[in-house]
């Protein structure tokens, strides 16, 4: 009972300086979600063209290569 009682403070004497932390939300503005907004509008922007490209390249590789006949007029 005595070493039950010595390790359960033991154990609360090591968690109680946890309890004491301060906690800081951090808030930030609309002007910051903004600029977030902002920046994932350009990137996906810019990822519309290069997907585009990259299936131009895919389409490219997987149709055959047949030559041009010329007409011999």
């Amino acid at each position: 009972m005595k070493t039950a009682i010595s390790t359960i403070y033991l154990v609360l004497a090591v968690i109680s300086p946890a309890f004491a932390a301060d906690v800081v939300v951090y808030k930030s503005g609309i002007l910051v979600s903004l600029f977030v907004g902002v920046c994932a509008l350009v990137v996906v922007s810019q990822l519309v063209p290069a997907l585009m490209l990259i299936a131009g390249f895919i389409k490219g590789a997987v149709v055959s290569k047949t030559p041009a006949t010329e007409s011999t007029r």
